[in-house]
């Protein structure tokens, strides 16, 4: 399968670039199903010598050979310096080569937008960030080509091996509209935007499109913790909390790509009652909007939410009170999910400060000790995240990496020993 036609990089007179041949669909031929178990045992493992990608992946030496060579010639592998030292001909390991391929990664949230250039190897090359109080489509929406123009025309000829974008967002961008102080106008506006089909409208490479929150847990499942835990529910908390799932080491989206959105789970029973009011939801307690809105009645900038400020004065109280309000509710969260799911583990990231996140995991771990667990195993391993604010961009850069790289682009496979 050729690469997709890109905007022409090349000076003129100069020779045009070969372009990046993509390694085929999924599943499509044994050939190309191979060379991206090969290309996955390296991105899991490093650098590795051709015998060990052998055992790893189940090829004979004599196919790995082959599919060496093929990926070399695409670029896409580089040679380590020789391990001297043992019996016979030194070996020489090979990985990834960080140039062999890009793919650029968009997320847009409800206060800040970012733009992220990923290389081959998963390593950020260049991010943008925009804030914003709320997103406006007049200004958004052009900010959207400039900055995906400015990272592709700055790695010049190597636009050509740029093989994707991947977008992260909330589904529906203005929805909870009155919490955040928005006209019904301005959330249907964002509500009938296609962010997939406009960022398509930009680029001519292939676009993939994710929940912004099911984004994060890609990047957590690839590159995180996730990639030790074959079960967990994945939490993560910014203006809004939301959520997503693997299971068995899939990440489960669920018929609508909506599976994980614990932002609308109930905190009570409904009464039942005509005209009784509805039990409040998760969002209300367990989002950094809370605790926005708590520095803000006390005539303090809200936007120590998102930094280490929320622990310091005069932030801290208010910081201190916002997380024993949210711990409850997520705890309450946790043994839901539990009763349904028999989770392995939760794992909890935030786009705040290290610190804030850390003592509000120390007080949903003794709210997980203060429910009660009958007829349920004990409560499941509760684990920081490890990336952060950055998690919903990186996700999406890596949709269209594995889409094109990964021995299978829907389960996300995070290592080659069960091939």
């Amino acid at each position: 399968m050729s690469a997709p036609a890109l905007h022409d990089a090349t000076p003129a007179g100069a020779a045009a670039p070969a372009l990046l041949c993509q390694r085929g669909s999924n599943h499509v031929g044994l050939r190309q199903f191979n060379e991206r178990a090969v290309l996955q045992a390296l991105r899991a493992h490093g650098s590795l010598a051709k015998a060990e990608i052998a055992r790893m992946t189940g090829l004979t030496p004599q196919t790995i050979g082959l599919i060496t060579a093929r990926l070399d010639a695409d670029q896409l592998l580089r040679r380590e310096a020789p391990v001297r030292g043992r019996v016979g001909q030194p070996s020489v390991p090979i990985g990834l080569n960080p140039d062999g391929a890009f793919a650029i990664g968009i997320q847009i949230g409800r206060r800040s937008a970012q733009w992220m250039l990923l290389d081959f190897a998963g390593q950020l090359r260049e991010r943008i960030v925009l804030d914003y109080a709320f997103p406006d489509t007049d200004l958004l929406l052009p900010a959207m080509r400039r900055h995906l123009n400015r990272l592709l025309d700055g790695l010049g000829a190597l636009r050509t091996r740029v093989v994707g974008v991947g977008v992260a967002a909330p589904l529906q961008l203005g929805g909870w509209h009155r919490m955040l102080g928005l006209t019904a106008a301005q959330s249907q506006a964002w509500n009938r935007i296609d962010l997939a089909a406009q960022v398509q409208r930009l680029t001519e490479l292939p676009v993939h499109f994710a929940r912004d929150t099911v984004a994060a847990c890609v990047a957590e499942l690839l590159q995180g913790r996730g990639r030790d835990i074959p079960s967990f529910l994945y939490l993560f908390m910014d203006t809004f909390v939301g959520g997503a799932l693997v299971l068995d080491s899939r990440l489960h989206r669920g018929l609508h790509g909506n599976a994980g959105a614990v932002a609308s789970l109930p905190l009570a029973v409904a009464q039942g009652a005509e005209g009784s009011a509805l039990p409040a939801q998760l969002i209300s307690q367990a989002s950094l909007w809370d605790l926005e809105q708590r520095l803000r009645e006390h005539g303090l900038d809200p936007l120590a939410a998102y930094d280490e400020r929320a622990l310091q004065a005069p932030w801290a109280a208010h910081g201190q009170a916002w997380i024993a309000r949210a711990a409850p509710a997520l705890a309450h969260c946790i043994v839901s999910a539990t009763a349904f799911l028999d989770l392995d583990a939760v794992v909890l990231d935030a786009a705040t400060a290290p610190g804030l996140l850390q003592a509000l995991v120390g007080r949903v771990r003794q709210a997980l000790h203060a429910c009660n667990w009958e007829g349920l195993h004990a409560p499941p391993r509760l684990e920081l995240g490890s990336i952060g604010s950055d998690a919903r961009a990186l996700g999406g850069a890596l949709l269209p990496l594995h889409a094109c790289f990964a021995p299978d682009n829907d389960v996300f496979l995070k290592t080659v020993d069960r091939l």
